[in-house]
């Protein structure tokens, strides 16, 4: 069953990052390297402070435009 993550990272100016991703290890990884888009990449370090799953990316994206 597939499985979808609503992520939160921090910025390093204090802002937050909030995505969905169906593999949450690579694209946080990407983040961290400065891949992950034009918003992280310019706000190096991130940290991820929050994570959740769902079952459907519908759900995902639902949360995470909350």
């Amino acid at each position: 069953m597939p499985v979808f993550y609503v992520y939160i990272l921090r910025c390093a100016d204090k802002s937050y990052y909030v995505g969905h991703t169906d593999d949450l290890e690579q694209h946080i990884a990407s983040h961290y390297e400065g891949q992950g888009g034009n918003y992280t990449s310019t706000r190096l370090p991130i940290t991820l402070i929050y994570s959740e799953s769902f079952q459907t990316r519908e759900k995902a994206f639902i949360a995470e435009k909350k």
